[in-house]
């Protein structure tokens, strides 16, 4: 893991926001002088920190479809290859990849499309099964966790979550 200041933490939480935000504008607010933000940012780059600056597209607004959620549980050892077929797709906003064989991408098609596309696009021996939900909302909002943030979540002050996660039974489930 990369250590980094309060000042770069400050500097990522306002590209988050902003990525075209002026670096006199982000010196103003950090309290450093431009080349120091600018000579900061680079360092970021260079640390693989900030990967490329990009845009949040309402894919709605340009191209016809709905936008769906695609579910993938994949045979054991596909998940790259699997990944690596749906990723160039311009169709695909985002490609995640689980800890249990799973594949999750986002994208906006065409309804009757889906499963053509799927069809021609993937190995389907690789596939152990496959589920397509229609997405009625998407909220992308980064965050830049500070440097003294805890390990630990908490919920209305009355129960705290270890980093590691926690199982509750509803219902006798």
């Amino acid at each position: 893991m990369v250590e980094l200041d309060e000042t770069d933490l400050h500097i990522l939480q306002l590209l988050t926001e902003n990525a075209r935000r002026p670096y006199n504008d982000i010196a103003e607010q950090v309290g450093v002088s431009p080349p120091t933000v600018s000579d900061r940012v680079e360092r970021l780059e260079e640390l693989g920190v900030i990967g490329r600056f990009t845009l949040d597209l309402d894919r709605s607004q340009i191209s016809e479809g709905v936008g769906v959620l695609v579910d993938l549980h994949l045979r054991p050892g596909t998940v790259h290859d699997v990944i690596d077929q749906l990723a160039p797709l311009e169709s695909v906003d985002h490609v995640y990849a689980t800890a249990d064989a799973h594949v999750v991408a986002r994208a906006t098609v065409d309804e009757c499309e889906i499963h053509r596309i799927l069809t021609d696009t993937l190995d389907l021996s690789q596939v152990v099964e496959y589920d397509v939900r229609l997405l009625i909302d998407s909220v992308w909002e980064p965050k830049v966790r500070s440097a003294n943030a805890d390990d630990q979540t908490t919920h209305d002050d009355t129960a705290a979550i270890p980093a590691g996660g926690a199982s509750i039974e509803i219902d006798g489930q």
